[in-house]
């Protein structure tokens, strides 16, 4: 990786960008082979266990492998200007989103792969859902505000499992992602920047943009603690805090407003969902 005097996650991110591909049809891609060599794998057959394990996750998430790891043949340069014919794969975001998420995450240009091909994928996913586009941003709250509730108790059971048991405890944790996300600021902090009474809940308090970028935080920690199998409280806590760091530096990379200088809506969750009741009643 050549030095740019640009921090490294930005290099990266640009790098995962630059190697991104267009098929006729307008559709992205990435080649497999090329992808390798940026997630520094020394040969491409140290890589294709990585890539199977992909495959795997996405058959067990219900995806269509043949739409996301397309087999295809590519011609390179063997020296002197011959060429010969390899085996290569068409990658769609999701697909690399899932490599990342199986390759070694010690590897630095791995966990901001990681934080990249994750909140691309979302975004896409988001961009695709053309329900979800035509929502209003109440609507949009609610939807994020529900997954987010239904994730949270996965993150707590992921949390339990490493060793954060008590509520205390796992209010600390929470703590610590707060503080990654919102650059040092806890969940006191943001409370009391919103304004809100002591009975009050920031995320009832947060617009989808917010929203979203908790829940984003959520499922990656998740993921993290159950995939390297974090264990021990403090160790809990750094994971967390680091994977609120990340989400926030993805955010800078994409040009995005950090979340504490995101306005807070005049009405909560609770007054829209009373809003709604009041009218489904009239209907």
């Amino acid at each position: 990786m050549k030095k740019t005097g640009k921090p490294i996650v930005d290099q990266h991110h640009q790098t995962f960008e630059s190697i991104r591909q267009f098929d006729a049809d307008g559709n992205e891609y990435w080649m497999a082979r090329q992808l390798a060599r940026v997630l520094e794998y020394s040969e491409y057959r140290h890589f294709l266990p990585v890539i199977e394990r992909a495959k795997e996750a996405c058959r067990n998430s219900g995806h269509p492998e043949a739409d996301h790891f397309e087999d295809v043949l590519d011609m390179v340069e063997i020296g002197s200007g011959a060429k010969r014919q390899v085996t290569d794969i068409h990658l769609s975001r999701y697909a690399c989103y899932l490599i990342v998420q199986n390759g070694d995450p010690a590897k630095p240009v791995i966990a901001n792969g990681q934080t990249y091909f994750a909140l691309q994928t979302r975004r896409q996913e988001l961009r695709d859902n053309e329900t979800f586009a035509r929502l209003s941003e109440d609507d949009k709250r609610l939807a994020i505000r529900n997954e987010l509730a239904t994730h949270n108790k996965h993150l707590a059971a992921a949390a339990k499992d490493a060793g954060v048991e008590t509520p205390l405890d796992y209010a600390i944790f929470q703590d610590h992602g707060y503080k990654g996300l919102y650059g040092g600021r806890g969940a006191k902090d943001i409370h009391s920047a919103k304004g809100l009474k002591k009975s009050q809940k920031i995320l009832d308090h947060m617009g989808s943009t917010e929203l979203a970028a908790n829940l984003f935080r959520a499922t990656q920690t998740e993921e993290k603690l159950r995939r390297d199998h974090v264990r021990g409280k403090q160790k809990a806590n750094q994971t967390h805090f680091e994977v609120g760091q990340k989400v926030r530096q993805t955010i800078a990379d994409l040009g995005g407003t950090m979340p504490e200088f995101l306005p807070t809506p005049e009405a909560s969750i609770q007054q829209i969902e009373k809003s709604k009741k009041k009218l489904e009643k009239k209907k």
